[in-house]
């Protein structure tokens, strides 16, 4: 099997940076160019299963990394994908557009339990391969002035479901089930087994 000393990472998210660290996986970003429209492939389609949706998405995005990664001309290497999706039930809560979103979905999501979903993708040469972890987070009933504070600290903007579970919300977590590091945007075990079988060599 071919190995592979470096892959890139098709994502913004500092946190998925710091997961793969901690995984030993040395990697490049590979960041959409100004001309691009990233967010127009979050875009939700009427009617779509949130699991699906989240799979959707992250199989676009690999598909728009492989294409940039040729088109600059960059060494050949496994390109990495992953997206992040909160739903409850089958409502899809996204990024927060502003503040009052961002304090409408905590109200939504205060003293009740919701699905995290994380999909990974990986492309090394003609290969595809691909996973998905779903977890559930169960909040506290929070008050108020404990939602407003925290949408006050920028913290929620950028994130799906407007949290970041290593945050100061963790103190309103009552439990979660499942992957912490796919709730975080990258769930690991997954994600290093679909890099171990494209030989991607992991730093001792």
């Amino acid at each position: 099997m071919k190995t592979h000393a470096f892959i890139y990472l098709a994502s913004q998210s500092p946190r998925r940076r710091q997961l793969l660290d901690q995984l030993g996986v040395r990697h490049e970003l590979l960041l959409a160019s100004p001309d691009e429209d990233a967010e127009a492939l979050e875009e939700h389609v009427a009617g779509e299963a949130p699991a699906v949706y989240c799979e959707r998405v992250t199989q676009l995005k690999l598909a728009a990394a492989v294409a940039r990664m040729k088109k600059r001309g960059l060494p050949p290497a496994p390109v990495l994908c992953a997206d992040t999706t909160v739903a409850l039930g089958r409502r899809i809560f996204g990024k927060p557009v502003d503040a009052d979103d961002a304090v409408a979905t905590l109200q939504r999501l205060s003293g009740r339990t919701h699905r995290v979903m994380t999909a990974v993708a990986l492309a090394s040469g003609r290969a595809r391969t691909s996973a998905l972890s779903v977890s559930t987070v169960r909040f506290a009933a929070m008050p108020p002035h404990a939602v407003e504070a925290y949408v006050a600290s920028g913290e929620p903007f950028g994130k799906a479901g407007a949290y970041a579970i290593q945050s100061r919300i963790a103190a309103w977590i009552e439990r979660i089930g499942g992957s912490y590091s796919g709730i975080m945007g990258l769930p690991l075990h997954e994600t290093a087994q679909l890099l171990l079988q494209a030989g991607v060599l992991f730093e001792e």
